[in-house]
């Protein structure tokens, strides 16, 4: 788009407007008013009024598990972003993709102790994908493209983007990118054809084969893959409590594992030979005491975080990439060899 002159705060605006963003929920205050102005004024998206800070990150973090886009939140500095750390916190743990803008003092105020300062961008590294204090104008609109960028791809989550208030009100160009590559970020996608392959024959050579169907199933997409693959291969699955739904109506589903889960879905899981985790990430209400947990079988592990895999439980069959590609390519594997082989 055409280069304009504009203040931060229409900056924020015009960059939700390009990204696509239809419904925003925060809750207003002194650091952030100037955003509000520019808020009033625009006609883009609708703003949802919430009575807590922690209510407006979850509600964006529920916008965002229903609709498959980003959920976009807007709370003020000190005590209002320390209100919505919760919020952060669960959106991080369960791979949610959310940009949570928080009002920052003026810069000339950082580390004076100043009304409301706080170390947002330190208190939220443990719980986000990835953080920002912005510190110039110019550098505002590549951190909002950044932002909406990381916190959509690769495993989903969180990004801060802590906006001091001299900033939302400093004009500069809004030079908006079309485009994000970053030299550090290059989340892989496509699986190993080769670890794909070695997948395929664990799976026609077992005897007791079991799927484990995790949230990831459910954040990338994949209710229909999922599905075809559980049809031909005709194997028992078990999901966990963020996948509840994907396997509905198969006729081999044993319901959820875990503490919570059903004795059928847990006896499974002990009594596999092969356990294939399709996005999951073998937390301990699943797990309980690693040690006895599916220890007779071998385990594959498919997700999209390299940082998942291997985590909790060694792993035979490692896969990174996209659950999508990675169904795509492990269901023709199988239906290529079908004619002679049973799947």
């Amino acid at each position: 788009m055409a280069k304009q002159q504009m203040n931060g705060s229409r900056m924020l605006i015009e960059a939700l407007h390009l990204e696509g963003v239809s419904v925003i929920f925060g809750y207003p205050g002194g650091a952030v008013l100037n955003v509000y102005d520019e808020i009033y004024k625009q006609d883009y998206f609708r703003h949802i009024l919430t009575r807590h800070e922690q209510a407006a990150v979850h509600a964006a973090d529920g916008y965002a598990r229903a609709s498959g886009k980003v959920g976009v939140a807007i709370i003020t500095s000190g005590p209002g972003f320390t209100n919505a750390v919760t919020g952060i916190a669960t959106a991080f743990t369960d791979s949610i993709p959310l940009v949570v803008i928080s009002g920052q003092v003026p810069l000339t105020q950082i580390g004076t102790d100043s009304f409301q300062e706080i170390d947002a961008v330190g208190i939220s590294r443990p719980c986000t994908k990835h953080n920002y204090l912005v510190k110039s104008i110019d550098e505002l609109p590549r951190i909002l493209k950044e932002a909406f960028y990381i916190a959509r791809s690769g495993r989903p989550g969180p990004v801060l983007i802590d906006l001091p208030k001299d900033i939302s009100a400093q004009v500069g160009e809004f030079d908006y990118p079309n485009s994000i590559s970053l030299a550090s970020y290059k989340p892989t996608t496509k699986g190993n054809a080769k670890q794909i392959k070695k997948l395929a024959n664990a799976i026609l050579e077992s005897h007791n084969p079991l799927f484990y169907i995790g949230g990831g199933a459910v954040i990338a997409n994949s209710h229909d893959l999922v599905k075809k693959l559980l049809e031909i291969t005709q194997i028992p699955s078990v999901e966990t409590l963020m996948a509840r739904g994907v396997a509905q109506g198969d006729s081999n589903f044993l319901g959820m594992l875990g503490m919570h889960g059903t004795y059928a879905a847990n006896m499974a899981t002990s009594e596999c030979d092969l356990l294939i985790s399709l996005g999951a990430r073998f937390d301990d209400r699943v797990t309980g005491r690693v040690s006895e947990f599916a220890k007779f079988a071998k385990i594959a592990h498919i997700d999209i975080d390299p940082s998942s895999i291997g985590k909790i439980i060694n792993v035979n069959y490692p896969i990174v990439g996209d659950l999508n590609l990675v169904l795509q390519e492990l269901i023709k594997e199988l239906q290529d060899r079908a004619p002679t082989q049973e799947v």
